[in-house]
């Protein structure tokens, strides 16, 4: 395995805050679960290149600028830090670049997965390991937003199919 570089905030220099979302998706366990889990899955809903494998220490990379050199695409480093199948993951998660030198710092992301009824999956994000200071505020605002988009395109990707990329 790679060597792996994760420059996480340190003890004393975090927040107690953790940013929380949840949405309920009309799909089966399974189908959230690899559509989280899997490369392919991921392009479904989240954007439209990806790296993921799912192993710990596997990458968890998101590429939304696919123009940008390789390390500003988008989580470029982000690693799955653990998981259990059909239950929980959690992966080190990256600042925008626009976000300078927090870009270097990475929180966790840890969803969980409940089938709540027949073809319907709780889907429960929760991010922690923010900083302190105002930069951070700004980023946990930002995240505070993102995340509900990139859940919204979950649910939609299984209420009316994946997205459509090519028309963003």
């Amino acid at each position: 395995m790679t060597e792996q570089k994760h420059y996480f905030v340190n003890v004393k220099d975090q927040s107690d805050k953790i940013l929380r979302k949840e949405t309920f998706v009309p799909a089966t366990l399974e189908q959230v679960w690899n559509a989280w889990t899997t490369t392919e899955g991921v392009k479904t809903f989240f954007s439209p290149e990806a790296k993921v494998e799912l192993a710990v220490g596997g990458p968890f990379e998101i590429y939304f600028i696919l123009e940008a050199p390789y390390g500003s695409r988008g989580s470029e480093d982000c690693r799955v830090l653990s998981y259990l199948p059909m239950e929980m993951l959690s992966f080190s998660w990256n600042a925008p670049r626009d976000f300078g030198e927090l870009r270097k710092r990475h929180t966790i992301v840890v969803l969980h997965f409940q089938e709540v009824g027949p073809g319907k999956v709780k889907v429960a994000l929760s991010q922690l390991g923010w900083g302190k200071g105002e930069d951070w505020g700004k980023l946990y605002d930002y995240f505070d937003k993102a995340w509900s988009y990139v859940l919204g395109n979950l649910k939609k990707r299984f209420a009316a199919g994946p997205i459509d990329w090519s028309s963003r």
